[in-house]
């Protein structure tokens, strides 16, 4: 069995760790220090208190891959567009693609023939194709049982749904990173500070029930029953990882934002619904990384 991950970040480095485990593992990127580094050692995966490097094969975005069973798409929501032309020829006949990426939009990018979930692994990167595992949490595919299955073996707590559930379980992960990423990123906190500041709290706490409010007004019934009370859940669960957007503040690079906060006020102001909390978040954080190209 081969599978291809575009992606060399932190959740491209877990899975791509976990699954060598019980299949053949290529990373295709464009982050030459990554690739490199997981060319010369492998990839370096911190668990708890133990530590290993595992081999998996690597490629840059555009070279040549072994046709692969199934193909999973790691990459930040601003990198879609540039894998999509790659995304065919790294699929073998009767294979499956599946996303698993943070933000609106990417499944209408990537096309129908692309499988959707999320996860709420999580995963800190610690340097190029090193990555230390956080808190681990469900996954949820719309992908076929084999599939599924697959990731199972390799560790990972996946369950399915019918494809007309993803946009739910979308909007779901949605509500929670718009209640938690970008108010750890801009005060530089871990997920589990947010409870212990009142004034970080209620933030988070506006940003995601204005999200549930939008889901609702486009008819979306969310997984769980108060948006705010799941993100509460989520940075108690995953109390000491840096949130994803923060890791990329940190770096120094281009965070989702737009995918995230900029895609909720966008979809409020079609819909009528006030966001204000979290397009006001969206702007600080547009301000906080212009010059280095966010999206």
């Amino acid at each position: 069995m081969r599978i291809t991950i575009f992606g060399t970040g932190a959740l491209g480095c877990l899975f791509g760790a976990r699954l060598a485990r019980v299949a053949q593992v290529t990373l295709v990127g464009t982050w030459a220090e990554a690739l490199a580094a997981v060319d010369a050692r492998g990839i370096l995966l911190e668990e708890g208190a133990e530590s290993r490097t595992v081999r998996v094969g690597t490629a840059r975005l555009g070279a040549r891959v072994p046709a692969a069973d199934l193909v999973l798409v790691l990459v930040k929501s601003w990198q879609t567009a540039g894998i999509v032309p790659h995304l065919g020829p790294a699929l073998g006949e009767g294979g499956a693609a599946l996303t698993l990426q943070n933000g609106l939009g990417n499944l209408e990018r990537l096309g129908p023939g692309v499988a959707g979930g999320v996860t709420t692994e999580g995963a800190t990167l610690l340097g190029p194709g090193h990555v230390r595992a956080g808190g681990s949490g469900p996954t949820v595919v719309a992908a076929p049982e084999w599939a599924a299955g697959l990731l199972r073996r390799a560790g990972f707590d996946v369950r399915r749904c019918a494809p007309g559930e993803v946009r739910a379980h979308l909007w779901g992960k949605l509500a929670v990173s718009c209640g938690i990423n970008a108010v750890t990123a801009l005060l530089g906190v871990p997920n589990g500070e947010l409870l212990a500041r009142p004034a970080a709290e209620e933030m988070m706490v506006r940003a995601a029930r204005e999200c549930a409010r939008v889901a609702e007004s486009a008819g979306i019934r969310l997984p769980f029953a108060d948006a705010a009370e799941e993100a509460r859940a989520v940075a108690a669960r995953t109390a000491a990882n840096r949130s994803s957007m923060l890791q990329d503040l940190l770096r120094g690079g281009p965070t989702e934002c737009d995918a995230i906060q900029g895609a909720v006020a966008a979809e409020g102001a079609r819909r009528g619904v006030p966001t204000p909390v979290n397009g006001m978040l969206w702007l600080l954080l547009r301000a906080a990384t212009e010059g280095k190209g966010n999206r």
